[in-house]
């Protein structure tokens, strides 16, 4: 099939759910706005919504795009229980399709310099009945960015999150180390292990105060030769 999708953003996954995805997408939004890029997002499928019906992730990501797409097109798929998307979707009767991301990707990214994409869950976070979150990436021809979540057992959630993408074929832009878990024993011990043990160059740092994304110039420059288009 051929895709709609050019190569002109970012795919950010998770080594695990509530890991900081959406905040560290956040982040990554606004240092690309501040070297003169028009951003849009995405979150192509999103479970639980506030009192307005929409997802709160999906609202964050808007609110922090210079892009301002249509919601339908950011996020497509939508449900209102806090549970695993693809369970959500099997209850509403709803049957996801690939090619509705992909079209909705096609538009908001022509509107865009680059589209920061989230996915939902963890990296093989189910789709459908045939597909994983992996697929939506390789569909749309994307780069991905892995947060860690710096918690006990991160090496091991960030070592097998990072040899899945890369069995996919798909390439690894980086990794962001989020400071999830103000109790951490050895944190910067295992933030140095992570250095060592990925093969991905660590894109930045988020602290636990959460404000900023700590980044060297030379990891700005990573983002940047990533999400530039291919041809």
């Amino acid at each position: 099939m051929t895709t709609l999708a050019t190569p002109h953003g970012l795919f950010i996954t998770g080594t695990d759910t509530g890991v900081g995805k959406t905040h560290a997408a956040c982040l990554l939004i606004d240092l690309l706005k501040r070297h003169g890029l028009r951003v849009a997002a995405m979150k192509p499928v999103a479970a639980g919504v506030d009192a307005d019906g929409v997802n709160e992730d999906v609202r964050r990501l808007m609110a922090a795009s210079n892009v301002q797409a249509p919601r339908e097109r950011v996020n497509p798929y939508c449900f209102a229980p806090a549970i695993a998307p693809h369970i959500a979707a099997q209850q509403a009767g709803v049957s996801m399709r690939l090619d509705v991301v992909e079209r909705a990707y096609a538009e908001v990214a022509a509107q865009a310099d680059v589209v920061v994409v989230e996915g939902a869950g963890g990296f093989l976070v189910p789709f459908d009945g045939e597909s994983g979150m992996d697929e939506i990436p390789r569909r749309l021809k994307l780069p991905v960015v892995m947060v860690v979540g710096l918690r006990l057992g991160c090496l091991n959630h960030a070592r097998l999150t990072e040899e899945a993408i890369r069995a996919r074929g798909l390439p690894v832009a980086g990794w962001i180390a989020n400071h999830i878990d103000p109790h951490m024993d050895e944190a910067q011990a295992n933030l140095t292990a992570l250095r060592s043990i990925l093969r991905s160059p660590c894109l930045g740092e988020i602290p636990l105060s959460g404000s900023s994304l700590e980044s060297a110039a030379d990891s700005v420059s990573l983002i940047l030769k990533a999400v530039r288009p291919t041809g």
